[in-house]
């Protein structure tokens, strides 16, 4: 067995060579020269806060349906924030203030001081009262 004295190991990196001394003649081993000179951690961003970027919806305010239009029961007439239009015959006012058409079918009115709706007296003599009045007995039939 050899002592330690004549086994010494010397390793050289700076020219990309390992060299090996073994008391003998020395030998040397190409090694590649694309060691790593740093030491990479993971690609992970801290938890960092984003501010203003909550975006909240439209609105959407305003009158919906105008003067002389025809409302049907519980169509929306007017969209506001406060009473800036007060409601009046037939209409009623939600909690957020919309104004909104009750049960009958009329038309809208704007007077300076309220919004209504007017019954609107339907022809007797019309065509589409008729054919209404032609396929509301239909279904009457056909559920008997």
């Amino acid at each position: 067995m050899a002592t330690s004295a004549s086994m010494t190991a010397a390793f050289n990196l700076i020219g990309g060579d390992l060299a090996v001394s073994i008391g003998a003649p020395k030998l040397s081993f190409p090694c590649p020269s694309s060691f790593p000179h740093t030491i990479e951690s993971a690609h992970k961003k801290g938890a960092g806060s984003t501010k203003n970027v909550r975006d909240s919806h439209e609105q959407r305010l305003g009158v919906k349906i105008y003067d002389d239009q025809a409302a049907k029961p519980g169509a929306i007439i007017v969209r506001q924030r406060g009473t800036e239009f007060n409601p009046g015959k037939n209409v009623g006012l939600g909690k957020d203030h919309t104004i909104f058409s009750l049960i009958i079918n009329g038309l809208v009115k704007f007077e300076k001081i309220s919004v209504y709706t007017q019954v609107k007296p339907e022809k007797t003599n019309s065509h589409r009262v008729g054919m209404r009045e032609y396929f509301r007995l239909q279904r009457e039939r056909n559920k008997a």
